[in-house]
């Protein structure tokens, strides 16, 4: 096995199928999806509603000593690839992640969880997978399965859609702050691949040469199991990262992102910092597939996806130390003061 697959740095592949013959390099935005335009939509959404307890990832609610935290998120067009393999086995737990994952970036213990299926019609074997995956992703975050509920909407919806709402509880004081500190050192946590966000761009990319039933052409790197076809690739699970909450917070941590839509622009979140990210984890092989096959520009790569890394936090380095060696985590940079604005820079990439 490999030690893990590098970036290019001449944009990738030059071919491209009967799906997209420009050979031009793909973008999120041009695959249908504009982060820009989709935080835009959001904003005025959450302005005409009232926002009376949002924080970056989860909603809380003061109900005296203690926060009640609301999440609420779904799978994504990663369930056209679990379609097009028939098998959905694997969503439940990406429908519980990306949940959790958010509660333990606020610092909130997820306890509970509703899901919502909603299908054109009534399947039991798909609808038994699915139940499959949420038992498992439960059982990996130990949060309760309190109950849910499925539509049949046939006008409305193809095939089906998966998502849910997760309940937590925190004590005021647990909470981080959210806001890094300037000489705090970036801890990062290793993804287990493409995770449940930019599957657009990605599913664009690997079907411009491929069915998701093709061998998958790429040998992994030495975390990685061996998958049999492209699409059990981008199908892998998200991780799970409630076991890191307790940690954290023994170790002090300030501020924590869930490395999700926007990529690295994440980090972003944790405070008006540059964050200078110089020793990330490796990029899994699906990452190496989907830039090559989709022409994909390095930038374009780490404003999209987690790129190997699937949650940061920032903490004095002292103890930033500490934690890593307890949780097998890394020290992958540093958080610096800010002439302006923000800033990411990874892998030499200003984000």
């Amino acid at each position: 096995m490999t030690d893990g697959p590098t970036l290019r740095t001449d944009g990738g592949a030059d071919e491209a199928d009967e799906t997209d013959d420009s050979g031009e390099g793909l973008t999120y935005a041009e695959t249908g999806v504009d982060i820009e335009a989709s935080e835009a939509a959001t904003a005025a959404l959450v302005t005409a509603a009232g926002d009376a307890g949002s924080g970056d990832y989860a909603g809380l609610l003061d109900i005296g000593d203690r926060y009640l935290a609301l999440a609420t998120d779904g799978v994504g067009t990663k369930l056209l690839v679990a379609e097009a393999l028939g098998d959905y086995s694997t969503v439940g737990i990406d429908c519980i992640a990306m949940n959790v994952n958010d509660m333990v970036a606020a610092g909130v213990r997820p306890v509970a969880f509703v899901d919502y299926l909603a299908v054109d019609e009534p399947n039991e074997t798909f609808s038994a997978q699915v139940g499959e995956g949420l038992k498992a992703g439960a059982d990996e975050a130990d949060i309760a399965l309190v109950g849910g509920e499925t539509a049949v909407m046939p006008e409305v919806v193809r095939g089906l859609d998966l998502a849910g709402t997760c309940a937590g509880l925190a004590a005021k004081e647990a909470l981080f702050d959210g806001e890094s500190r300037e000489g705090d050192a970036v801890v990062g946590f290793r993804s287990s691949g493409i995770h449940s966000n930019g599957l657009t761009l990605a599913r664009t990319a690997a079907t411009r040469r491929h069915e998701y039933t093709d061998p998958y052409p790429i040998e992994g790197g030495d975390d990685e199991p061996d998958y049999d076809s492209v699409g059990a690739a981008l199908l892998e699970p998200t991780r799970i990262y409630t076991h890191l909450l307790d940690p954290m917070r023994e170790h002090g941590v300030h501020a924590a992102a869930h490395v999700t839509g926007g990529g690295w622009a994440n980090l972003k979140r944790m405070g008006e910092f540059d964050y200078v990210v110089d020793d990330p984890f490796e990029p899994h092989s699906v990452f190496e597939f989907v830039q090559e096959e989709g022409n994909v520009s390095d930038e374009e790569m780490h404003r999209t996806f987690n790129m190997g890394t699937g949650f940061v936090c920032t903490l004095p380095p002292e103890a930033a130390e500490k934690l890593a060696a307890e949780t097998e985590g890394r020290v992958v940079g540093r958080v610096e003061a800010s002439e302006d604005e923000a800033n990411v820079s990874v892998r030499g990439l200003d984000l």
